[in-house]
Protein backbone atom coordinates (compact mmCIF):
# COMPACT_ATOMS: atom_id res chain seq x y z
CA UNK A 1 0.00 0.00 0.00
CA UNK A 2 1.10 3.34 -1.08
CA UNK A 3 0.97 6.76 1.05
CA UNK A 4 0.25 9.66 -0.25
CA UNK A 5 1.32 12.51 1.77
CA UNK A 6 -0.05 16.22 1.27
CA UNK A 7 2.92 18.40 0.72
CA UNK A 8 2.34 22.06 0.92
CA UNK A 9 5.57 22.74 -1.27
CA UNK A 10 4.57 20.47 -4.23
CA UNK A 11 0.77 22.54 -3.58
CA UNK A 12 2.67 25.44 -4.01
CA UNK A 13 4.68 24.17 -6.84
CA UNK A 14 1.25 23.26 -8.80
CA UNK A 15 -0.35 26.68 -7.96
CA UNK A 16 2.77 28.46 -9.47
CA UNK A 17 2.73 26.56 -12.38
CA UNK A 18 -1.14 27.32 -13.08
CA UNK A 19 -0.78 30.85 -12.72
CA UNK A 20 2.68 30.81 -14.71
CA UNK A 21 0.48 29.11 -17.58
CA UNK A 22 -2.23 31.71 -17.19
CA UNK A 23 0.30 33.99 -17.84
CA UNK A 24 2.03 32.15 -20.82
CA UNK A 25 -1.88 31.88 -22.10
CA UNK A 26 -3.44 35.07 -22.04
CA UNK A 27 -0.25 37.29 -22.20
CA UNK A 28 -1.28 38.85 -19.17
CA UNK A 29 0.79 39.07 -15.79
CA UNK A 30 -2.33 40.38 -13.07
CA UNK A 31 -5.63 38.24 -14.38
CA UNK A 32 -7.21 38.31 -11.30
CA UNK A 33 -7.13 40.35 -8.19
CA UNK A 34 -4.84 37.18 -6.18
CA UNK A 35 -1.83 37.94 -9.00
CA UNK A 36 -1.54 41.83 -7.67
CA UNK A 37 -4.53 43.03 -5.66
CA UNK A 38 -2.80 46.72 -6.36
CA UNK A 39 -1.69 46.49 -9.90
CA UNK A 40 -5.33 45.35 -10.79
CA UNK A 41 -6.59 48.70 -9.41
CA UNK A 42 -4.56 50.42 -11.54
CA UNK A 43 -4.84 48.35 -14.59
CA UNK A 44 -8.35 48.72 -14.08
CA UNK A 45 -8.16 52.75 -13.93
CA UNK A 46 -6.33 53.19 -16.89
CA UNK A 47 -9.00 51.04 -18.94
CA UNK A 48 -11.37 53.33 -17.39
CA UNK A 49 -9.48 56.49 -18.80
CA UNK A 50 -8.72 54.39 -22.49
CA UNK A 51 -12.22 53.53 -22.92
CA UNK A 52 -13.21 57.65 -22.27
CA UNK A 53 -10.75 58.61 -24.79
CA UNK A 54 -11.78 56.06 -27.06
CA UNK A 55 -15.82 57.11 -26.69
CA UNK A 56 -14.12 61.01 -26.88
CA UNK A 57 -12.34 60.29 -30.14
CA UNK A 58 -15.65 58.58 -31.46
CA UNK A 59 -17.89 62.25 -31.02
CA UNK A 60 -15.47 63.72 -32.07
CA UNK A 61 -15.28 61.98 -35.62
CA UNK A 62 -18.99 62.53 -35.55
CA UNK A 63 -18.45 66.40 -34.77
CA UNK A 64 -16.27 66.03 -38.25
CA UNK A 65 -19.08 64.13 -39.84
CA UNK A 66 -21.59 66.72 -39.23
CA UNK A 67 -19.45 69.77 -39.74
CA UNK A 68 -18.84 67.94 -43.39
CA UNK A 69 -22.42 67.29 -43.77
CA UNK A 70 -23.27 70.82 -43.36
CA UNK A 71 -20.68 72.53 -45.37
CA UNK A 72 -21.97 70.17 -48.18
CA UNK A 73 -25.05 71.36 -48.34
CA UNK A 74 -23.83 74.68 -48.39
CA UNK A 75 -22.21 74.10 -50.59
CA UNK A 76 -24.94 73.15 -52.53
CA UNK A 77 -26.49 76.14 -51.88
CA UNK A 78 -23.63 78.38 -52.91
CA UNK A 79 -23.53 76.76 -56.26
CA UNK A 80 -27.83 77.78 -56.58
CA UNK A 81 -26.84 81.01 -55.48
CA UNK A 82 -23.99 81.56 -58.06
CA UNK A 83 -26.15 80.39 -60.55
CA UNK A 84 -29.05 82.66 -59.85
CA UNK A 85 -25.91 85.76 -60.38
CA UNK A 86 -25.55 84.25 -63.64
CA UNK A 87 -29.12 84.04 -64.80
CA UNK A 88 -29.19 87.78 -63.29
CA UNK A 89 -26.63 88.81 -65.19
CA UNK A 90 -28.23 87.42 -68.57
CA UNK A 91 -31.30 88.69 -67.86
CA UNK A 92 -29.40 91.99 -67.87
CA UNK A 93 -29.19 91.98 -71.67
CA UNK A 94 -31.30 94.76 -73.48
CA UNK A 95 -31.66 92.42 -76.22
CA UNK A 96 -33.66 89.79 -74.30
CA UNK A 97 -37.44 89.77 -74.93
CA UNK A 98 -40.12 89.48 -71.75
CA UNK A 99 -40.67 85.81 -72.95
CA UNK A 100 -36.71 85.21 -72.56
CA UNK A 101 -36.64 86.92 -69.27
CA UNK A 102 -39.93 84.43 -67.80
CA UNK A 103 -37.74 81.29 -68.62
CA UNK A 104 -35.08 83.17 -66.83
CA UNK A 105 -36.97 83.33 -64.00
CA UNK A 106 -38.14 79.79 -64.33
CA UNK A 107 -35.48 78.11 -63.59
CA UNK A 108 -34.44 81.08 -60.83
CA UNK A 109 -37.83 79.97 -59.17
CA UNK A 110 -36.24 76.23 -59.42
CA UNK A 111 -33.23 77.47 -57.54
CA UNK A 112 -34.77 79.01 -55.01
CA UNK A 113 -36.95 75.66 -54.05
CA UNK A 114 -34.00 74.04 -54.12
CA UNK A 115 -32.00 76.02 -51.49
CA UNK A 116 -35.59 76.65 -49.45
CA UNK A 117 -35.57 72.73 -49.73
CA UNK A 118 -31.82 72.36 -48.35
CA UNK A 119 -32.30 75.06 -45.22
CA UNK A 120 -35.42 72.76 -44.15
CA UNK A 121 -34.78 69.58 -45.12
CA UNK A 122 -31.04 68.36 -44.34
CA UNK A 123 -30.43 66.75 -41.64
CA UNK A 124 -27.57 64.56 -39.60
CA UNK A 125 -28.33 61.31 -37.78
CA UNK A 126 -32.05 62.49 -38.04
CA UNK A 127 -32.13 66.09 -36.48
CA UNK A 128 -32.18 69.12 -38.46
CA UNK A 129 -28.85 70.65 -39.31
CA UNK A 130 -30.32 74.28 -39.94
CA UNK A 131 -31.88 74.85 -36.85
CA UNK A 132 -29.96 78.06 -35.37
CA UNK A 133 -29.09 76.68 -32.15
CA UNK A 134 -25.58 75.47 -30.40
CA UNK A 135 -25.09 71.90 -31.22
CA UNK A 136 -21.86 70.28 -28.45
CA UNK A 137 -19.86 67.69 -28.98
CA UNK A 138 -17.89 65.78 -25.72
CA UNK A 139 -14.78 65.41 -27.31
CA UNK A 140 -12.81 65.13 -24.03
CA UNK A 141 -13.42 62.32 -21.31
CA UNK A 142 -13.75 65.06 -19.15
CA UNK A 143 -16.93 67.08 -18.86
CA UNK A 144 -14.82 70.40 -19.99
CA UNK A 145 -13.54 68.90 -23.00
CA UNK A 146 -15.89 69.90 -25.79
CA UNK A 147 -16.11 71.61 -29.11
CA UNK A 148 -19.83 73.82 -29.66
CA UNK A 149 -21.30 74.72 -33.20
CA UNK A 150 -23.63 77.47 -33.40
CA UNK A 151 -25.50 76.46 -36.91
CA UNK A 152 -27.45 78.81 -39.12
CA UNK A 153 -31.21 79.18 -39.87
CA UNK A 154 -30.55 79.79 -43.59
CA UNK A 155 -32.31 82.89 -42.78
CA UNK A 156 -29.57 85.29 -44.18
CA UNK A 157 -30.68 83.28 -47.60
CA UNK A 158 -34.39 84.69 -46.99
CA UNK A 159 -33.84 87.80 -49.68
CA UNK A 160 -32.45 85.20 -52.57
CA UNK A 161 -35.63 83.22 -52.07
CA UNK A 162 -37.14 86.56 -53.20
CA UNK A 163 -35.45 87.82 -56.12
CA UNK A 164 -37.48 88.25 -59.24
CA UNK A 165 -35.07 88.42 -62.54
CA UNK A 166 -38.08 88.71 -65.64
CA UNK A 167 -37.85 92.81 -65.53
CA UNK A 168 -34.01 94.29 -66.26
CA UNK A 169 -34.63 95.79 -62.51
CA UNK A 170 -35.16 93.23 -60.66
CA UNK A 171 -32.25 91.58 -62.09
CA UNK A 172 -30.22 94.18 -61.48
CA UNK A 173 -31.57 93.94 -58.05
CA UNK A 174 -30.87 90.16 -57.78
CA UNK A 175 -27.37 90.62 -58.46
CA UNK A 176 -27.19 92.49 -55.36
CA UNK A 177 -28.82 90.45 -53.35
CA UNK A 178 -26.64 87.19 -54.75
CA UNK A 179 -23.58 88.87 -54.07
CA UNK A 180 -24.31 89.37 -50.18
CA UNK A 181 -25.64 86.05 -49.81
CA UNK A 182 -22.37 84.45 -51.03
CA UNK A 183 -20.48 86.50 -48.56
CA UNK A 184 -22.87 85.16 -46.14
CA UNK A 185 -22.37 81.60 -47.15
CA UNK A 186 -18.80 82.09 -47.09
CA UNK A 187 -18.45 83.20 -43.33
CA UNK A 188 -20.55 80.07 -42.63
CA UNK A 189 -18.43 77.71 -44.35
CA UNK A 190 -15.42 79.18 -42.58
CA UNK A 191 -16.72 79.01 -39.56
CA UNK A 192 -17.58 74.90 -40.37
CA UNK A 193 -13.98 75.00 -41.35
CA UNK A 194 -12.65 76.04 -38.40
CA UNK A 195 -15.20 74.05 -36.28
CA UNK A 196 -13.74 70.92 -38.26
CA UNK A 197 -9.96 71.85 -37.68
CA UNK A 198 -10.12 72.43 -34.18
CA UNK A 199 -11.95 68.72 -33.37
CA UNK A 200 -9.26 67.16 -35.56
CA UNK A 201 -6.61 68.51 -33.23
CA UNK A 202 -8.74 67.50 -30.18
CA UNK A 203 -8.54 64.21 -32.06
CA UNK A 204 -5.17 64.06 -32.18
CA UNK A 205 -4.48 64.82 -28.85
CA UNK A 206 -6.74 62.55 -27.73
CA UNK A 207 -5.02 59.90 -29.57
CA UNK A 208 -1.54 60.13 -28.11
CA UNK A 209 -3.36 60.22 -24.49
CA UNK A 210 -4.60 56.99 -25.22
CA UNK A 211 -1.98 55.40 -26.54
CA UNK A 212 0.24 56.73 -23.82
CA UNK A 213 -2.41 55.24 -21.04
CA UNK A 214 -2.27 52.27 -23.32
CA UNK A 215 1.68 52.16 -22.91
CA UNK A 216 1.36 52.69 -18.93
CA UNK A 217 -1.36 49.61 -18.56
CA UNK A 218 1.05 47.40 -20.89
CA UNK A 219 3.87 47.90 -18.72
CA UNK A 220 1.98 46.82 -15.23
CA UNK A 221 -0.35 44.17 -17.05
CA UNK A 222 1.89 42.39 -20.07
CA UNK A 223 3.61 39.30 -19.46
CA UNK A 224 7.66 39.44 -19.31
CA UNK A 225 7.72 36.64 -21.58
CA UNK A 226 11.42 36.02 -20.90
CA UNK A 227 11.01 36.43 -17.18
CA UNK A 228 8.21 34.06 -17.00
CA UNK A 229 9.73 31.11 -19.00
CA UNK A 230 12.77 31.37 -16.64
CA UNK A 231 10.32 31.03 -13.80
CA UNK A 232 8.28 28.05 -15.53
CA UNK A 233 12.17 26.37 -15.97
CA UNK A 234 12.68 26.86 -12.37
CA UNK A 235 9.46 25.74 -11.17
CA UNK A 236 9.73 22.52 -13.59
CA UNK A 237 12.69 21.52 -11.52
CA UNK A 238 11.75 21.76 -8.39
CA UNK A 239 8.39 20.07 -9.47
CA UNK A 240 10.22 17.64 -11.00
CA UNK A 241 12.64 17.08 -7.24
CA UNK A 242 9.19 17.28 -5.70
CA UNK A 243 7.75 14.00 -7.49
CA UNK A 244 11.12 12.42 -6.99
CA UNK A 245 11.04 13.19 -3.26
CA UNK A 246 7.72 11.98 -3.01
CA UNK A 247 8.60 8.71 -4.67
CA UNK A 248 11.06 8.09 -2.35
CA UNK A 249 9.00 9.01 0.62
CA UNK A 250 6.18 6.08 -0.94
CA UNK A 251 9.12 3.61 -1.23
CA UNK A 252 10.54 4.16 2.47
CA UNK A 253 7.06 3.92 3.85
CA UNK A 254 6.29 0.99 2.04
CA UNK A 255 9.35 -0.59 3.19
CA UNK A 256 8.80 -0.32 6.86
CA UNK A 257 5.24 -2.03 6.37
CA UNK A 258 7.19 -4.58 5.45
CA UNK A 259 9.36 -5.19 7.96
CA UNK A 260 6.23 -4.64 10.21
Amino acid sequence: MKIQPQSSIFNKIENTTNKLNQQLASGKRVNSAADDAAALQIIDRLTSQQDGYSQAIRNANDGISYAQTADSALSGVNDAVSRIRELSIQSGNGALTDSDRAALQDEVSQLQTQISETFENSTFGGAKLFNGEDTSFQVGPDALTTQTLTQTDGSFANAILSVDISTAAGAQAAIDVADTVAEDLNSQRTQLGAFENAISSTIRSADNQRENIAASQSRIQDTDYAKVVSEQTANDILSQASIALRGQANQSASAVLGLL
